[in-house]
């Protein structure tokens, strides 16, 4: 099956978690809410909208294994694996703030070659596959132009239970925020991504990231035009839990920042 057929049917699981999300948002209660860890949420949506994508990435390439946040299935593919966020951003979702998306990729071998990712809310679904542009609901989408960080509107992510580095996070967040247009802070790292991709952020860095959080926004961002590295410049970004996306043009200036400060 071509990449563009499988992207398209990842397209429509996608909607379907997400009209299902859409539609319990609106009666959700903080009763259903559960805790995994420090300020680590989850709730019967995330687990529910996660079975709907397993199911109907299934029948996509049978094949395939998963490597999913809620973990409603373990099992491993050789050649394909699917990377599943069911609803990346489930605290602005608990709290009726409505910045929240499902994020689905496919890794063949250890090249992530498909990327979706829908904003429920606005209904806006960023997708991308191995050799060809990045769309945002059939337009093509393009990275920024923005030249410098004096120029630029960048995007970040707060830490919310490994405080270790704090320190740096914030020395670096404040010369950022003295040198750039604004820092914004929307609370899901697959819609910063989708966002750099077509241009309404610059540049979007965070740390302490899990592999679904980012993979779907690693090609939308790469296949439209943009960088993603690691604090170090360096490819390996699942494993490193670091992240930098850039324009291109910003990814030199946005490195030294991070190495001055983010040590």
């Amino acid at each position: 099956m071509h990449l563009e057929e499988i992207t398209a049917k990842v397209i429509e699981v996608s909607k379907q978690a997400g009209t299902f999300i859409r539609q319990e948002r609106k009666t959700f209660a903080a009763d259903k809410i559960e805790y995994k860890g420090l300020n680590d949420l989850v709730s019967y949506v995330d687990k529910t909208a996660e079975e709907i994508i397993v199911r109907g990435l299934e029948s996509i390439l049978p094949e395939a294994g998963f490597i999913t946040e809620e973990q409603t299935t373990t099992k491993l593919g050789v050649r394909y694996n699917w990377i599943i966020d069911p609803l990346d951003g489930t605290t602005n979702f608990i709290h009726g703030l409505p910045v929240f998306s499902v994020s689905i990729a496919l890794k063949e071998y250890d090249e992530l070659v498909v990327g979706v990712v829908y904003e429920v809310n606005l209904d806006e679904c960023f997708y991308a596959w191995k050799g060809a542009p990045a769309y945002l609901n059939g337009k093509e989408i393009n990275v920024s132009i923005a030249p410098t960080i004096g120029d630029s509107l960048l995007a970040t992510g707060f830490p919310y239970y490994d405080f270790n580095k704090q320190a740096q996070y914030i020395a670096l967040f404040t010369h950022l925020m003295k040198s750039c247009h604004g820092l914004r802070r929307l609370g899901s790292a697959a819609v910063d991504l989708a966002y750099t991709a077509c241009g309404r952020f610059d540049a979007y860095y965070e740390y302490n990231l899990n592999p679904w959080d980012v993979a779907a926004g690693i090609v939308i961002v790469r296949q439209a035009g943009g960088h993603v590295v690691n604090f170090s410049g360096g490819d390996e970004i699942l494993d490193s839990r670091e992240l930098l996306a850039t324009n291109g043009k910003l990814t030199d200036e946005m490195l030294e920042a991070i190495k001055e400060y983010f040590k």
